[in-house]
């Protein structure tokens, strides 16, 4: 049966972030929200790159790893932004000595450019260090009565969802709609109809998962497609929101890794590491991710969907880019394409 999250909650998300574009010689813009944290500089310096959604868990991640021996000292300048826009700045230029993502391909990206080490994924988690599902997120009180993914394409709802073309969760969340049309006993054919009749009822293609919570936030749309771990922490930010764990989703594995051009090689690996301690692993599901080390505490308090199938499902991440996210042939690509939809990555 599908599950509703709802806590009692007000106002909006605080103040989501300067957003600055970073021109790189390659000339691929990679938008960027860029801070810094951390200790005095006396055990060495970092620079992070991730994906938009973690910035929160960062924020106690970081000051954590400091209160550890390897940590004392070590000072982080930090960029979140859309997946997609991030891999491709930090292949353009952008220094990074450790990277975080929303889906493997982007770490593939940088692998196939020596960027990343091509054993980064030789750990117990595949080089995973959190988990999460895609959610359908709804108004205070669910006034629309959304129950699951035949919901949305009524024509009486109005979606918001990322551009997948630049955000990895966009692609987590098509991946989501379109699997769970064939757990329900559609054929492939149908589940792409599905997806076409979703877009039809998308009007905002934000460039990440966070603008796109943002968007919402601001009052647009009925549904917001997720993951359950932005929508828990827009709950603890007060947001008034509920979500819904559909009986069909994906399991959503996001990816870390040192980058082989780090400028202090042990240090990158020694934070690495760190994030998959007790200690971070239990920031991480504060922060509403499920946690990928076994037994963390807080990890039964997430539902398990009746239906929770992974990528494996479409043959993994290098087919479906190529079946269904390659911007000139894919089936998304398609869709967008009849519908006058943007396929610009950056």
């Amino acid at each position: 049966m599908t599950r509703t999250r709802s806590r009692s909650v007000g106002t909006v998300l605080g103040g989501l972030a300067l957003i600055a574009m970073l021109l790189l010689a390659a000339g691929c813009g990679g938008q960027s929200d860029a801070s810094s944290g951390g200790g005095d500089g006396s055990g060495g310096k970092l620079t992070l790159v991730a994906y938009s959604t973690p910035e929160e868990a960062y924020k106690e991640l970081i000051p954590a790893f400091n209160n550890t021996p390897d940590g004392k000292g070590v000072s982080f300048s930090q960029s979140y932004a859309a997946s997609g826009e991030q891999s491709r700045a930090v292949e353009g230029g952008l220094p990074a000595d450790v990277v975080e993502f929303s889906l493997e391909p982007d770490m593939t990206r940088l692998v196939d450019a020596d960027l990343v080490d091509k054993g980064w994924n030789q750990n117990k988690y595949r080089g995973n260090v959190t988990d999460s599902v895609v959610v359908l997120m709804v108004r205070k009180g669910n006034p629309k009565n959304i129950k699951g993914w035949d919901d949305l394409t009524t024509g009486k709802v109005d979606v918001l969802e990322p551009n997948p073309f630049t955000s990895g969760g966009a692609k987590w969340n098509i991946m989501a709609a379109y699997g769970a049309q064939l757990e329900a006993g559609r054929s492939p054919q149908e589940a792409q109809q599905y997806i076409a009749d979703l877009f039809k009822n998308v009007s905002v293609l934000d460039k990440s998962a966070r603008e796109s919570l943002a968007t919402f936030s601001s009052g647009k749309g009925d549904v917001l497609l997720g993951y359950e771990n932005e929508a828990i922490l827009a709950q603890q930010k007060g947001e008034d929101l509920d979500y819904i764990v559909p009986d069909q989703t994906i399991l959503i594995e996001n990816p870390v890794a040192p980058t082989s051009t780090a400028k202090d090689p042990k240090l990158a690996k020694s934070f690495v590491d760190f994030l998959y301690t007790p200690t971070a692993q239990k920031i991480f599901v504060g922060k509403g991710y499920r946690p990928v080390v076994k037994d963390t505490p807080g990890a039964d308090r997430f539902p398990t969907p009746k239906d929770l199938f992974d990528i494996t499902k479409f043959g993994g991440w290098d087919k479906v880019n190529t079946d269904f996210f390659d911007p000139e042939k894919g089936v998304v690509a398609k869709i967008f394409q009849d519908q006058g939809k943007s396929t610009e990555s950056g």
